[in-house]
């Protein structure tokens, strides 16, 4: 099946077709560094962590640029009410959202570059387009011209005489008020660079045109981002790059929000859930499954009865997979993932279809436990790994097989086995002589500690319960 994938650009699913054989290039909008992540955030670099794998596992070669925007208004703000450099800032909360991606289990990207590492590039673009005529220079900022681009607000299908454009402080100088800024003079005490047309500091929009233009080259395959993002950050890029000579990006492909009582999940209204506090309430992977197992551009809608359901869900996966290695040992992922799975990722990631196919296979794998069917149970957890390393969500791995963030995850696993093990000795040696009210007992405190007891013809054996029993 061909892959094909939903394009904002053409507001509709297109068969995918790589401008090179082989190979797949994406520039993904990143983190705008002024504050620490909320699951909000992450869940663009999730959705397009998913997308990477699984055209990795259809075998193409992909080049993944995600930026980091280092200097804007928010940051140099937060500079002001805190006090502190706003490199300091910066740099601290892009720690934070590094931390964040990789406690979910994103892939580092291929290159991550900053902003202000590239400000020669920038100003070349500027140059260019100025020489051209699409682009000028007032009281020390640098505008791009909106009319001398055809095809201005074709992505977000607006009309250009009911257009609006966002104006920061000290836009000073504009020919039309719809023309935005690519380059902002320097204002006092704010960080600035020399240019040709005096010291300023990067507009929002010029950064990404640079750096995808840099890493990427004249055109690339996708470009991604938050749907927010559409207008004006995407619609921009798109203005300066082709009028700069590039073809830039063949396909668009936004996420949706995730929302708290229907309202996108933000900073300014309060209602934002950050991932440093999140995984301390709940492990990394039930998040990862929580924020990426619906549909990229379908709306999440933020609680925590939807966490304890994806919690229960993946549970359940997980129980499979921890019964199957007991019952078949060691299997390694299938090479390739079921059918109906590739069918359903083909198809614009449909990540819940393929989920569906996942959790058909792990019923399939219980009752070939059931019926003590070792190969049966061998192939079903092959299929399981295979389908769940797309998904960034085999708890074998090793990424998630590591434990704790310290490193002693397998440590604190033996010791606590080893202690349940004692206790579980006591429970069969109180039912061995028929003590049956103590073996209750053992078991229903073992429950009210989090932990679930089955009883199997090779022993007792324990895992974590769900949330709600504990």
């Amino acid at each position: 099946m061909t892959l094909r994938l939903y394009d904002t650009s053409a507001r509709q699913i297109r068969d995918f077709t790589p401008l090179a054989p082989g190979r797949v290039s994406i520039y993904l909008c990143g983190a705008t560094v002024q504050a620490a992540p909320h699951i909000g955030h992450i869940r663009s670099g999730l959705n397009f962590d998913i997308m990477r794998r699984w055209f990795t596992h259809r075998g193409y070669d992909v080049t993944f640029v995600r930026n980091v925007t280092d200097i804007d208004d928010k940051i140099i703000a937060k500079s002001a009410e805190q006090g502190r450099p706003w490199w300091a800032i910066g740099y601290a909360n892009e720690r934070a959202f590094d931390d964040a991606y990789t406690a979910l289990g994103c892939l580092p990207p291929t290159y991550e570059p900053r902003a202000t590492g590239h400000i020669p590039e920038m100003v070349g673009m500027m140059r260019e387009l100025i020489d051209r005529g699409h682009a000028y220079a007032a009281d020390g900022n640098v505008y791009f011209d909106v009319r001398s681009f055809p095809g201005y607000l074709s992505l977000s299908n607006q009309d250009l005489d009911d257009l609006r454009q966002p104006s920061g402080e000290g836009e000073t100088g504009k020919r039309d008020p719809r023309d935005f800024a690519m380059w902002k003079a320097a204002r006092p005490g704010e960080p600035s660079w020399e240019t040709p047309w005096g010291p300023g500091r990067p507009g929002w929009h010029l950064e990404c045109s640079a750096m995808a233009h840099k890493y990427l080259g004249r055109a690339f395959d996708i470009h991604g981002g938050g749907v927010d993002l559409v207008f004006p950050h995407h619609e921009n890029e798109i203005a300066q790059s082709r009028a700069y000579g590039d073809d830039f990006a063949a396909y668009w492909l936004h996420n949706a929000w995730v929302t708290m009582s229907g309202e996108k999940m933000s900073k300014s209204l309060g209602n934002s859930v950050l991932v440093s506090e999140m995984v301390r309430q709940w492990r990394p992977i039930v998040l990862r499954y929580y924020l990426g197992t619906p549909h990229y551009r379908s709306t999440i809608e933020y609680s925590e009865d939807a966490l304890r359901d994806a919690e229960a869900a993946f549970g359940r996966i997980e129980g499979f997979v921890q019964r199957a290695v007991e019952r078949a040992g060691s299997v390694e992922p299938a090479a390739e993932v079921p059918d109906e799975f590739a069918a359903a990722m083909d198809d614009d990631f449909g990540v819940p279809q393929a989920l569906a196919v996942v959790h058909t296979t792990v019923r399939q794998g219980n009752a070939a436990l059931a019926e003590d069917d070792k190969d049966a149970v061998a192939g079903a957890l092959a299929d399981v790994r295979a389908m769940l390393g797309v998904l960034g969500l085999d708890p074998l791995d090793a990424h998630w097989a590591g434990g704790d963030s310290a490193g002693r995850g397998e440590e604190l696993a033996s010791v606590v086995d080893a202690l349940v093990g004692l206790v579980l000795e006591q429970r069969q040696a109180a039912r061995a002589r028929k003590d049956y009210a103590t073996a209750d007992a053992i078991r229903d405190q073992l429950q009210r500690s989090g932990l679930v007891i089955e009883d199997t013809p090779s022993g007792p054996r324990w895992e974590l319960g769900s949330r709600d029993a504990r």
